[in-house]
């Protein structure tokens, strides 16, 4: 059965109903390309998606050796054939006119097509004079969230041992540094204990700033198809917006921006106070639990609900909901990762499971969700501020492990300090002590905080910015050297889920023009560099995308993440496969912990573990007093104000975020015509109650402003809780006349300009949540220009607001059912 469905209006397509412990039905969404029908389609090649974190396999159309649309992959465990609106649509991005096709070179204060040799050359002799004249602390490279697994860890390689440089970092730091540092404390590792299967079972599931509707769309439909079957779960939902999750929860709780450590204290005094803890898993399986106790004795609920203006009432219900559950599922997201006390309030999330024994089984799981595609891959394989393999290095045994599998000398690996943050970086470059900075996948002109100060950095003379990229970003404009790469589907790698599941995607199509895969370009620099092991070896020893993952599969060999049950060949065989997969475990992993808690013990521990509140490492002595056999950790935390509150100039909270149809900073998805359509322009999100209290109205234009700079956007009025505003962050100025920056004729509109150069203590992550602000209005407006909704729930309510497609199918997708679909289509309210 056949039907097709608009899925910019409806992003979550046709409800498949399914029952508890049931299996959920498959529901294959495809795409096609105006004028191309499926019989026109000369091959199939198995991807999967690119632009957030849940990993939908799919496979890719080639029509005359290009990509002509996209499917879902039936057989996949993650997705079961369904697509999001991103996964549908953005693959036309590639195939934009303005791709960057050759190298640039800034030659008299103006980028120029080059040639490969030239900037290589350049690049590399760069690095030389700066390593004989600076050392390896002069080099930093910061990459992305959407690179291959294989890419990663070459990147890794190069960095760590053959430069030697502790500057290395990815974009995830913005988006899901707090989630590997909030499983370090709780578990001792890195790894997630939970499974998307866990929707399937769970009784209850609770999304702690987690808005999954619209940054992992399919795992939505998941759950709003458990929602419309029998016996459906009870959805516990913490955000201050009224999201598609808010409307659908049982207990919706929308506390003060930078409160979630006070709130989730209180949910944890009222489980403990019930008694509806598991005293046999915690004696067995964690230590800690009376310091939590005495912790949170106080925290009652009357107290969390002067802290966050949630009504108590409200909070005893939500606690009683999560202290009842037979099988809890949580997931946590940006609205706690990207705010005050970040790795705190992550903590008390897995405290909430460790204390009622919620892991492990069917249903209870805890997922600390990524935000981008391979985010997993950056902490694996240490492009972070990990080291590869999830070793700790602080553990001198690790660290000989490490120089083994790389056949170098354990000094060659920088250890003295952790791995420079991303911030910490920048502060470097713009301090003078890194004189070179490798920029790749990600554009931080537009994604970093305090966007005026991350221009000035970038634009300094004496430092060598390079950029790897698909387009000529705002961060691309500002480069000494471009170097231009090909993406998902003109290149072979795997990557890794927020669910550890590894996907394989394949080349589909020629890169354009002279582009070149990331891979290629960072083994063309280890080439150059003449990287060499302590045998004299070549250093990196690998050459292409299958012999750069055997080479991963030492590395990962007998750890957590250990990769040696998988193969390129094995990854085609229709699903993708969790880690950890080995001889134990063939076939993957489906949950961590399902037997105790397994890397905790000093000395296989990823890390010691840190002070919640100073960010201060314990050393291995530490770590033993508190943790002799190797328990999962139970850390309680008190609850501190934030750091920047509302005043009489700035009466504002301002919160940033995601909408469901843009990624990051709009690279990709802007050129998608479908996409960039249902949303083309930034707008501020105001309360209702807010607005009529200062006279404005939807569709004004305002301005919001902070002490670091401000913007413009048309005005919004929603249930949003009042005294909080709401913008997205993926506007910059690529397609502005402007360029890369606001000038006269381009007022500001980047979310950034206004956001605080400020991190969390523990996992380093900025606070994109907790700034105050003011709003002013600028002009009135008549409503029909103002932008189009976060989403299609929003749109429900107010017809005509989604900017129509043009031509051809528009957004019509085809939606093709295993079993019958229920009758109706899904229509948010």
């Amino acid at each position: 059965m056949e039907r097709s469905v608009d899925r910019i209006a409806s992003p979550w397509g046709t409800r498949t109903p399914y029952g508890r412990h049931g299996r959920w039905p498959v529901r294959v969404d495809s795409f096609l390309a105006d004028g191309v029908e499926p019989h026109m389609v000369e091959r199939w090649v198995q991807a999967a998606s690119l632009l957030h974190s849940d990993g939908d396999a799919m496979d890719i159309a080639v029509v005359g050796g290009r990509m002509a649309g996209v499917r879902g992959r039936a057989t996949d465990r993650v997705n079961l054939g369904r697509l999001g609106p991103k996964d549908l649509f953005a693959w036309r991005a590639n195939t934009s006119p303005d791709r960057l096709t050759r190298p640039l070179l800034r030659t008299g204060g103006r980028l120029v097509e080059s040639d490969w040799d030239t900037v290589m050359e350049r690049i590399t002799a760069r690095s030389r004079v700066l390593l004989a004249d600076r050392g390896p602390g002069s080099l930093g490279f910061y990459t992305s969230g959407q690179l291959f697994l294989e890419e990663y860890y070459t990147l890794a390689v190069l960095a760590r041992s053959g430069i030697g440089t502790n500057h290395l970092d990815g974009n995830t730091r913005m988006c899901t540094a707090t989630a590997a540092e909030a499983l370090k404390e709780s578990f001792g590792c890195d790894g997630q204990p939970g499974s998307f299967d866990d929707f399937d079972h769970a009784d209850v599931i609770a999304l702690f700033g987690h808005n999954i509707a619209e940054t992992q769309p399919v795992q939505w439909m998941r759950i709003l198809d458990r929602l419309d079957g029998a016996d459906p779960p009870d959805l516990v939902c913490v955000d201050p917006r009224p999201t598609p999750v808010a409307r659908r929860a049982t207990v919706h709780l929308a506390p003060r921006a930078g409160t979630n450590v006070a709130l989730l204290n209180a949910l944890l005094h009222e489980i403990i106070r019930t008694g509806r803890t598991d005293p046999d898993y915690i004696a067995a399986h964690a230590v800690g639990f009376d310091a939590l106790a005495e912790r949170v004795k106080e925290c009652t609920p009357e107290w969390a609900a002067a802290v966050c203006d949630v009504p108590a009432a409200r909070i005893t219900e939500a606690a009683r909901l999560l202290g009842r559950a037979r099988r809890l599922t949580s997931t946590v997201l940006q609205g706690v990762y990207q705010s005050h006390q970040a790795t705190a309030a992550a903590v008390q999330v897995n405290n909430l499971h460790l204390i009622r024994g919620m892991l492990g089984r069917p249903g209870a799981g805890v997922l600390q969700m990524n935000g981008q595609p391979t985010a997993q891959n950056t902490r694996e394989c240490g492009a972070n501020g990990d080291l590869p393999g999830f070793r700790n290095w602080q553990n001198d045994a690790h660290i000989a492990d490490l120089a083994r599998v790389w056949n170098v000398e354990p000094s060659a690996i920088p250890r003295f300090a952790p791995s420079t943050h991303a911030m910490q970086m920048f502060r470097y470059a713009e301090q003078g002590s890194i004189r070179m900075l490798w920029i790749s996948g990600t554009n931080p002109a537009v994604s970093l905080p305090e966007l005026a100060r991350i221009r000035q950095i970038l634009a300094q003379e004496r430092l060598f910015v390079v950029v790897q990229d698909l387009f000529l970003t705002e961060t691309a404009q500002l480069a000494d050297v471009v170097l231009p790469a090909a993406t998902w589907g003109e290149k072979t790698g795997t990557f890794t889920n927020a669910d550890r599941t590894v996907h394989l995607t394949d080349q589909a199509v020629e890169p354009p023009g002279d582009a070149r895969p990331d891979l290629d370009i960072f083994l063309d620099y280890a080439a150059r560099m003449d990287f060499r092991d302590k045998d004299g070896r070549p250093l990196i020893g690998w050459h292409d995308p299958e012999s750069a993952f055997e080479a991963w599969k030492r590395c990962s060999a007998g750890r957590p993440c250990d990769y040696t049950g998988l193969t390129y060949d094995k990854l085609r065989d229709g699903t993708g496969i969790q880690w950890p997969c080995n001889d134990q475990a063939p076939r993957g992993t489906g949950r961590l912990y399902t037997d105790g808690i397994t890397w905790a013990h000093s000395d296989d521990c990823e890390s010691y573990g840190k002070d919640l509140i100073t960010g201060a490492s314990a050393d291995v002595a530490e770590y033993r007093s508190l943790n002799p056999d190797g328990k999962a950790v139970i850390k309680a935390a008190e609850y501190l104000p934030p750091h920047e509150e509302p005043s009489p100039q700035y009466p504002f909270q301002l919160t940033t975020g995601r909408t469901i149809y843009h990624f990051h900073t709009r690279t990709k998805t802007a050129r998608a015509p479908q996409l960039n359509a249902a949303a083309p322009e930034v707008w501020v999100e105001i309360s209702t109650s807010d607005a009529g209290a200062r006279d404005l109205r939807e569709g004004d234009l305002v301005e919001v402003a902070t002490p670091r700079g401000n913007l413009q956007g048309r005005l919004r009025t929603t249930d949003i809780r009042a005294g909080l505003l709401f913008v997205p962050f993926h506007y910059g100025y690529f397609d502005t006349p402007a360029g890369h920056q606001p000038d006269a004729g381009t007022p500001p509109r980047a979310a950034n300009e206004t956001t605080v150069t400020d991190w969390d203590p523990v996992s380093k992550q900025p606070l994109f949540k907790t700034a105050a602000a003011a709003l002013t209005l600028l002009e009135r407006g008549d409503g029909a220009t103002a932008p189009a909704p976060t989403t299609a729930a929003s749109a429900a309510a107010r017809p005509g607001r989604i900017r129509a497609t043009t031509g051809g199918r528009g957004a019509l997708v085809t939606e093709t059912f295993h079993s019958p679909p229920r009758p109706e289509e899904d229509t948010p309210s």
